[in-house]
């Protein structure tokens, strides 16, 4: 080393070395470094190359170096293999493969000095300065770029390490916010450390608002829940395991909103001498779950009804008709039968209606396409309830030229006999009940209408629904609430739609369209 640069060289060294172990973003320490091993060695230029992993090199950071000679040497340096604990081999490669490029690219005009970064008894870089002259170094010299080349390798481990840390916590950050789920982060205390946008959304405030806070001010359930709280299980003295989580479940209230059904597992994260370091709530909204539970509870309680009333009627009459004290005539035998008849043909079509629904969740409702006249279908299935009903006018007003469409035609049947039947049942004093059809470019239009009470507003986006019947209507007339939700179904899997036009108290009109081509 130069003797003019000496002390000068050494009071800098003692200087930036303070900064450089303070600094934690790693390309300022590497380019800090790569500053000052230039001065210290008097260099020209230099390069800073990091061992990568797993194996190979690449090249950090430069200063002075033309870019060509940078393209040339990366893929080198990224060959070179990684030997294990043999890390002076790898040294002497490099140092071997620098040398030979700095001779060759400069005429032997420029050399250079390597200086090996070991931090934990491994290499984890290499400075390499390029000189214009030759010149050995001294005991104290070499023992001062030593101690600078050490404290630069911990220096450049430790941004590593802050990086590595830093990537991590963006990546575990994000998971958390990808999650749906809503998840709470509390310390020991039960502040809130961490809050993911879901959650934010569950209790309609801004994140900003909730990190800091404690965790009884945000969530608190209203009217019964299922479990202890936090606060009571604690009180109790959980958690006594690792692993012993804690689930509540209840209506969360939410300011200025209605309160959300919510599932809450708490987790307990402890220290190795099983101290609490923080909490982990999962927060899960079961809305859809309580929907399920009562959809369940529904169709138990509709379908026990549905079947329970034909079979009492056919047990009925049949035990009637069996009486031995008792002789009946003719036309009370066949009016019997025919009530039983009626009731029978009723199970029938509830549990085909049922294997549709079930057929429908399992996707295998199954379409057989043919030719199908709308026009006549509509007035055959008219015809046959006509016999049904002498309170209402069934008329089909539907164009001469009505096209023949390609559909299913016993599926389409069903659609016009739920839609007629539903007219019937929701127009119980009577009145007129029409079947009308219009054409429009590529599909056509068939439509139900009767002079009842309508369908109220509330009811119109569930009628569709599987099991759905407004609450009105179920007390008045039978039903299972599956004829609209099959409609729904045929028509979309022949290309159409089906849609309510209703004003209440005004009577209801039930429409659908079907494709006049089919893809």
């Amino acid at each position: 080393m130069l003797p003019d640069f000496r002390v000068r060289q050494r009071d800098y060294l003692l200087e930036i070395l303070r900064a450089i172990t303070q600094e934690l973003n790693l390309d300022k320490v590497l380019a800090r470094i790569l500053n000052i091993s230039i001065e210290m060695l008097a260099g020209q230029a230099g390069l800073m190359a990091l061992r990568e992993k797993p194996g190979g090199w690449r090249i950090a950071v430069s200063q002075g170096i033309p870019p060509a000679f940078l393209r040339q040497l990366e893929p080198l340096l990224a060959e070179i293999p990684e030997r294990g604990e043999r890390d002076q081999d790898e040294l002497h490669e490099i140092n071997r493969l620098l040398q030979g490029l700095t001779r060759a690219a400069s005429l032997g005009l420029l050399s250079g000095v390597v200086l090996p970064l070991i931090a934990r008894r491994q290499v984890i870089g290499v400075i390499f300065i390029f000189r214009n002259y030759l010149g050995g170094f001294s005991s104290n010299d070499t023992a001062l770029l030593q101690s600078f080349a050490d404290q630069a390798a911990i220096a450049v481990y430790n941004a590593q390490l802050y990086t590595q840390i830093s990537y991590q916590e963006r990546r575990v950050a994000a998971m958390l916010d990808a999650v749906a789920e809503g998840i709470l982060i509390l310390d020991a205390d039960h502040i809130i450390e961490h809050c993911n946008p879901p959650m934010a959304r569950m209790l309609g405030i801004p994140l900003e608002q909730i990190r800091g806070q404690p965790h009884h001010q945000l969530i608190h359930f209203s009217g019964q829940k299922e479990g202890q709280s936090l606060e009571q299980a604690e009180a109790g003295g959980w958690p006594l395991l690792p692993n012993a989580t804690l689930y509540v479940e209840g209506d969360l209230e939410r300011p200025g909103r209605p309160a959300l059904p919510v599932g809450i597992t708490y987790s307990p994260l402890l220290s190795a001498d099983g101290k609490l370091l923080n909490v982990i709530a999962l927060v899960r909204d079961i809305t859809r779950y309580r929907e399920a539970e009562e959809l369940k509870s529904t169709f138990i309680s509709v379908i026990s009804h549905e079947l329970k009333t034909p079979v009492a009627l056919i047990k009925g009459y049949v035990s009637t008709l069996r009486r031995e004290d008792a002789s009946w005539d003719r036309e009370i035998v066949q009016d019997s039968l025919a009530v039983i008849e009626e009731e029978a043909d009723r199970l029938t079509e509830l549990i085909e209606n049922l294997l549709d629904a079930s057929r429908l969740q399992a996707g295998a409702l199954s379409i057989n396409l043919s030719d199908v006249d709308l026009r006549n279908l509509a007035q055959r299935i008219a015809e046959r309830f006509r016999t049904q009903t002498s309170d209402h006018t069934i008329r089909v007003d539907m164009p001469v030229n009505f096209p023949i469409i390609l559909g299913d035609e016993d599926r389409l049947a069903q659609v016009i006999s739920n839609l007629l039947s539903n007219a019937i049942k929701y127009s119980p004093e009577g009145g007129e009940i029409e079947i009308s059809g219009q054409i429009f470019p590529g599909h056509v239009v068939l439509c139900v209408s009767d002079q009842g009470p309508g369908i109220a507003v509330g009811d119109i986006p569930h009628v569709f629904d599987r099991f759905y019947r407004a609450s009105e209507s179920s007390r008045k007339t039978k039903g299972a609430g599956l004829g609209l939700y099959l409609a729904r179904a045929v028509v979309e899997a022949h290309g159409g739609r089906i849609w309510v036009d209703s004003n209440s108290g005004s009577g209801a009109r039930v429409c659908f369209s079907l494709p006049l081509e089919r893809e």
